[in-house]
Order: C-alpha cells, then sequence, then structure tokens
C-alpha cells in the first residue's frame, strides 16, 4: 500500500496534535477541525478501509473511537457526536488509510450529512437481508 499522510503523522514524519496512541490505533486533530474537537481515529497498520482490517483491528479501532468520544463529550460538551467511518472513494473515503471521525456537533452547526430515503417493501427487505451471510 502506498504511504499515506496518516502513515506520515504516525510514524513522526511529519507534525500533528496528537489525542491518544496504543498499539494498533493513532488519534489526532483533524488538521480541517469541522467544530472545535474533530478528531480522526486511525489504524496504525496502514490497511486501506474497514474491510481490510482484522476483526481484533476492527475492535481496538472501535475501543479508541469510544475512548475518543467520551474525551470530546467531557472537554467539549457538544449536543452531540457525530461518529462517521468512509470507505473508498463511492463511500466518501478522502484518505485510503482507515480511519474514524469523532465530530461533535452543534445544532446549526452547518454539517450536513444526508441521503435520499428510498423505503422498499418489507419483501424487498427480507430478500435483501438473506442475500447476507454475516458470520
Amino acid at each position: 500500500m502506498t504511504r499515506t499522510i496518516f502513515t506520515r503523522l504516525i510514524e513522526g514524519e511529519l507534525p500533528c496534535a496528537k489525542v491518544y496512541e496504543d498499539d494498533l490505533t493513532f488519534a489526532f486533530m483533524d488538521a480541517g477541525q469541522v467544530n472545535p474537537g474533530h478528531v480522526l481515529v486511525a489504524l496504525k497498520r496502514p490497511a486501506e478501509t474497514l474491510l481490510d482490517m482484522t476483526e481484533d483491528e476492527a475492535a481496538a479501532l472501535f475501543r479508541t473511537v469510544h475512548k475518543v468520544a467520551k474525551a470530546v463529550q467531557a472537554a467539549f460538551a457538544p449536543e452531540g457526536v457525530t461518529v462517521l467511518q468512509a470507505n473508498r472513494a463511492a463511500g466518501w473515503q478522502t484518505v485510503p488509510h482507515v480511519h474514524v471521525h469523532v465530530l461533535p456537533r452543534r445544532a446549526g452547526d452547518g454539517v450536513e450529512l444526508g441521503w435520499p430515503r428510498k423505503d422498499p417493501p418489507m419483501e424487498d427487505l427480507l430478500a435483501l437481508a438473506a442475500k447476507l451471510q454475516v458470520h
């Protein structure tokens, strides 16, 4: 995998405002700060997407997301917190290194995330569910 800006931050090649680090994860302030307290939590290993991680890595990543979200709540007292994880360009991923945004939110902050609801009938939902093989 190509070295990304996140790899360079994690390795200390570029400066960042580190929030937390353990054996598998690294959390730092997003340089784009949508709202004060916006943190990115990344897997240290340069996996491109959630689908490229092991189950243990995914668990470690979201344990860190949980810790960071609690710290963001305590430090910034937002009215809400958005947790966003995107995969591949069509899924809105902008850096090809798996990461999660922990974004403190306030009513009227201008942050938007939306998609058109399709509202399929239950029989279609049941057919879609039947295609999944979750283990």
